[in-house]
This record gives C-alpha cells, sequence and structure tokens, in this order.
C-alpha cells in the first residue's frame, strides 16, 4: 500500500559561413556531446550524506556544504555552481533546470521548474525561413536566435527560499574560489574542444579567446582562471539574482544575443525581469510495490519514464536476465510506444491541453500493453482523450546536460537535471558564463498537415524537455533510488532501464548504471552501445525485425541508492563525474 505524498499525485543570419564537417553531419547520427572514454566507477557508501555529480569539483562543492550541515538544496546549488566553472558545455546559469525535491520531515515532494521560456518578440516563425521552410539545424543551434530566458538561478532562489538551511552567500564560496584560483582542464573538457562538435566555438570571438587561446584547445592539465564569472558570482552572492536578471549582467546578456554576430536573437530586458520559476506537483506512477516520480510537462521525459514502466509492468521484467535480448525487445517496444505519444503530446501546460493524467491512465496504458508484441513494429501515438489532435514536432532536441543527486543528514533528497542545450550552448558567452540554445528543443516548424504541434514557439513559453530527474519511493514511503541523466532524447531510456536494473533486476545502482545502454526513440532504428557486451544480441534483435545501429550511447547516469538506512553512490563510467559521502573525502582533482 503506497503512503501518500502531499503533492498532487497523476496515475490514471546574416549567418556566417561555418565547417563543412557540422553541416554534413546527418540529423539522426548527431549526439548533443561526444563519447571521451570510460573509467570503471565503483560505488561509494554513506550513512550521513551522499553527492553524485558529473564532475569531481562538483561533488566536492557539494561534499562542502553537505560537511556545513546544508541541505540537499544547499548543495545543488554550490555543485551547479562550479559545473558552470568547470564543466562548461554542459549546464549552467545561462541555461535551466528541473529540480526535484523531497522533504523526509514533512513527507512531502515538489519541483521546481527553471525552463528557459523564449522571449517575449519570439513567435512561431522564429526559426523559419524566408520560404517557411525550417531552418537547418547548424542555423538555428548557433548564435543569439536560439537564446531562452535563463531560469536556473530564479528556480535556486525559490527552492533555497523554502529548503535551504546555509546563507546563501555561503553556497557561492566553492565556485568563487575556484573561478579566482583555477581549475585543471579535465581531457573530457579538453576533447570535446577539440572535436568541435559545435562550431560555434571558433567563430563567435568571445567564447573562441576563452577555449582556444593561441588558436590552440585549452590543454589537459591548464589550470584554467574565470574571472568574469568570479565577479557575477560575487554580485549574485551578496545581491540575490537581481544581479543577475536586472542591472548590468542583464544589459549584456541583452546585448551579446542581439548584437551576436551570428544569427542575432530578440532577448529583452523586460524578458529578463518578469522571469519566473515554477513550483510545480511532480508526477508518479506505481510500479510493482513501488512508487516512481519525476517532472510533469514541460518536461516530457518524465511521464515517458513512467510510461515505459508502467507499460512493462506486467511483462514482469525481472523474469529475465539483465540486458537479455528478450528483455531488451519488449524494453524498445515500450519506448516506441512512449516516444510516440511523447512526440506528439508533450509541450508547455501553460500554453497547451497537456494529457499528463490521461497518458498514464491504467485503461490507456492497458491498451497500449497490447501493441507490444514479438517483433519490432512502427509505434503510432495513441488516443488519450477524444478529439486531441497534434501533429509529431521538429524539434532538434541536442540537450547538453548534467545531473546532480543528492541525499542530505536529514534524508532530504534533490534529483536535479540542467541543461543549456547543445553542447556548449548558442557559443554566445557573458560574463564567463555561455548562454543556452534551449529555444531549438521548439518544434521549428508550427504546423504539419495542417495541425499546429503542441510544441510550437510561442512567447514566455517553455520548450518540451526530456530532462527525466527521477525519485523511486519504497511502498512504505521511504525514499530507494534517487536517480537522473544527460543525453538528449536518450534520457528517457537511459533513465528507465537503470530503474528496471535496480528494481526488477536487484542490482546495485552502480551495477545498473554500468549496463551497457539500449534506446528506441523512433520506428528506424534500435540503438545499442558500441564496444560492449550488448552487441551480442544484435542477431536476436534482428530476427525480431529491429534495425540495430551501433554507437556511442553517452549517458551520464549520476545515482544515489537507500538500502536499509545506508547510501550507495554511484556514477557513470562514461564521464568523469563522482560521488562523494561523509566517508570519502576526495582530492577534487582527482
Amino acid at each position: 500500500m503506497f503512503l501518500p505524498f502531499k503533492t498532487s499525485v497523476v496515475f490514471s543570419l546574416t549567418f556566417l559561413t561555418l565547417p563543412v564537417l557540422a553541416t554534413q553531419t546527418p540529423r539522426e547520427i548527431r549526439e548533443p556531446e561526444a563519447a571521451t572514454g570510460h573509467q570503471v566507477k565503483q560505488h561509494v557508501t554513506g550513512q550521513q550524506y551522499m553527492v553524485a555529480a558529473a564532475n569531481p569539483y562538483a561533488a566536492r562543492a557539494g561534499q562542502t556544504i553537505l560537511t556545513k550541515g546544508g541541505s540537499a538544496v544547499d548543495a545543488a546549488i554550490a555543485t551547479q555552481l562550479v559545473l558552470t566553472l568547470v564543466e562548461p558545455q554542459s549546464s549552467g546559469i545561462g541555461g535551466g533546470t528541473f529540480m526535484l525535491y523531497f522533504d523526509k520531515a514533512h513527507n512531502k515532494l515538489t519541483s521546481f521548474d527553471g525552463r528557459e521560456t523564449a522571449p517575449s518578440n519570439a513567435d512561431e516563425t522564429l526559426f523559419l525561413d524566408e520560404k517557411g521552410n525550417a531552418a537547418p539545424w547548424i542555423e538555428a543551434v548557433v548564435g543569439g536566435r536560439s537564446v531562452g530566458v535563463p531560469g536556473l538561478l530564479h528556480a535556486f532562489a525559490k527552492a533555497h527560499q523554502q529548503y535551504g538551511k546555509l546563507a546563501w552567500s555561503e553556497l557561492f564560496k566553492p565556485a568563487i574560489e575556484l573561478a579566482e584560483q583555477g581549475f585543471v582542464v579535465s581531457p573530457r573538457l579538453h576533447a570535446l574542444l577539440a572535436k568541435q562538435i559545435n562550431p560555434g566555438v571558433t567563430t563567435l570571438p568571445v567564447i573562441r579567446d576563452y577555449f582556444f587561446p593561441d588558436g590552440k584547445p585549452l590543454a589537459v592539465g591548464t589550470v584554467k582562471t574565470n574571472q568574469p564569472l568570479a565577479e557575477i558570482y560575487k554580485k549574485i552572492a551578496s545581491k540575490g539574482i537581481d544581479a543577475f536578471y536586472k542591472g548590468d549582467n542583464a544589459k549584456q546578456m541583452v546585448a551579446a544575443v542581439t548584437h551576436s554576430i551570428v544569427a542575432p536573437g530578440t532577448l529583452a530586458l523586460t524578458d529578463l525581469a518578469n522571469y519566473q520559476s515554477k513550483q510545480r506537483d511532480a508526477v508518479c506512477t506505481p510500479y510493482h510495490s513501488y512508487k516512481v516520480c519525476s517532472m510533469a510537462p514541460p518536461s516530457s521525459g518524465g511521464v515517458a519514464v513512467l510510461q515505459i514502466l508502467a507499460l512493462l509492468e506486467d511483462k514482469n521484467m525481472g523474469q529475465f536476465k539483465a540486458n537479455s535480448a528478450q528483455a531488451l525487445h519488449y524494453f524498445s517496444q515500450a519506448s516506441r510506444l512512449a516516444f510516440a505519444d511523447r512526440n506528439v503530446y508533450m509541450g508547455d501546460p501553460d500554453f497547451t491541453d497537456i494529457p499528463t493524467n490521461e497518458l498514464l491512465d491504467k485503461h490507456y496504458i492497458e491498451q497500449r500493453t497490447k501493441l507490444i508484441s514479438e517483433r519490432d513494429e512502427k509505434a503510432y501515438a495513441g488516443q488519450p482523450r477524444p478529439l486531441l489532435s497534434y501533429a509529431q514536432d521538429d524539434a532538434y532536441e541536442l540537450p547538453s546536460t548534467t545531473h546532480v543527486s543528492i541525499v542530505d543528514s536529514e534524508g532530504n533528497a534533490v534529483s536535479m537535471t540542467s541543461s543549456i542545450e547543445m553542447a556548449f550552448g548558442s557559443t554566445v558567452m557573458v560574463n564567463g558564463y555561455i548562454l543556452n540554445n534551449q529555444l531549438t528543443d521548439f518544434a521549428l516548424s508550427p504546423r504539419k498537415n495542417g495541425k499546429l504541434l503542441a510544441n510550437r514557439v510561442e512567447a514566455g513559453k517553455r520548450p518540451r524537455s526530456s530532462m527525466s530527474p527521477v525519485m523511486v519511493f519504497n511502498n512504505d514511503g521511504s525514499l530507494r533510488l534517487v536517480v537522473g541523466s544527460p543525453g538528449g532524447s536518450r534520457i528517457i531510456d537511459y533513465v528507465a532501464q537503470v530503474v528496471i536494473g535496480v528494481l526488477d533486476w536487484q542490482l546495485t545502482a552502480q551495477q545498473a548504471i554500468d549496463l551497457p545502454r539500449i534506446t528506441n526513440r523512433n520506428n528506424n532504428y534500435t540503438s545499442v552501445e558500441k564496444g560492449t557486451a550488448i552487441e551480442t544480441i544484435i542477431s536476436d534483435l534482428q530476427k525480431r525485425g529491429h534495425t540495430v545501429k551501433v554507437v556511442d550511447l553517452n549517458s551520464g547516469l549520476h545515482a544515489v541508492e537507500v538500502v536499509n538506512g545506508t547510501l550507495f553512490g554511484a556514477a557513470d563510467p562514461r564521464r568523469e563525474g563522482i560521488a562523494l559521502s561523509e566517508q570519502r573525502a576526495q582530492n577534487a582533482s582527482e
């Protein structure tokens, strides 16, 4: 029997010439960030607190705050402020976030929506050319046109006001010190710069000068400072978020966007001054004896993860060996059904009628489950509500993203995913931070086949997201798992697979994260992770009708598992993140 949370629970250009290589990359094989290697990770144990984040410096900052008695929210803020500095390709104060928060003392689950919004002068023609056609991806992602109003700091201020324990200014100290003294450039940051998967890093002067001194990408081991970022952090620490959304920083942000030498945008001072983050109810569904919860729309990821689990519940995934061909076939079929619905019905609920309840309704799930067969077949969106008619959209969705999982000493938890969209965002850089290109998460075309798209561009609207911060609870209401991942639209499959690994296959969180990945986001092919044992089941999948592609599946999962009061932290071997507890005082530069 589930103990209810005190929250609503859902069941039922002037465009410059850019490198030819980038313009020739087929859309379907592009990834938000390139793979940069594999490092063996082991889970970390703790009794008091745990933080798992995408960079050792950032995890150390969170650990420092937790050691001082800070809350999970405090630690998440400090961790993200450092990620802005050391993992600038993935997230930052120039982007947005979804934060899921569990208040143990009050048995309350809530979420903070710091998703970017479209400027007031943006409309459905934003990414259309003079003939009314959607712009090529490279002309959409680079420059000022793709920049949405950043929401991360506003969400942080709202969350801290309710759940912070330490002073706001205290949370900025680790990042300010690191920005002034310098951090060691990691192999991953160097590799992503060298690959130039976002051509804007060498096109726009400010970001080029920062990352390519002397015309070469920052070398591994370089000690890199960022005094402009330290200065804006000092102002925000002492004056609050008005120092970001108003005054000189806001003017400089608007100037950088509207005067970008590539695709100037329409961001205005009033857009920044009027931005509001939102506190929303989480969306939850039962899975076996557990309750699984995630973000509500405009996150499509939360609903899609829950749909995958609901579609698989009667398959009893626990009867199959972890990552066996039969299990992964069923997983891929549930995924394609969830994606078919998600690609049509998900968007900003403040602008569009989103059938969240209906998509998770037991009777609707029963109907959709019948479509899972022993053959890989084309999936179509269902009809969760009569007369609801949207078209499938064409958003690019290349989120370069990060995820942080935290449990504090009082048992409160944060599952937070943050993003600036494609690696290095719009490549428009202001005061040491990069602005997002999140507006390309909107459908580029407002209509298809005479139907409006739920995720079309509208002024003040939040674009659909795949970010899927998740928490799992036992049947007595106690916390079981905190998890999430970067990875563009593949986030949905990454997170769902780990939840199944822990709950069905009885793996540790680290073992579930280590599993070779599989995704099926569309009706074209099934992706399996290159260079892993999963390649041995390709022939079996092909016999079941799958078109299989072997690719680098660059997840960045971070999790905290709670078992009989002990915390287990886990980090993805595909990236450079770590988990830290009070029992593991690690050198931040390891």
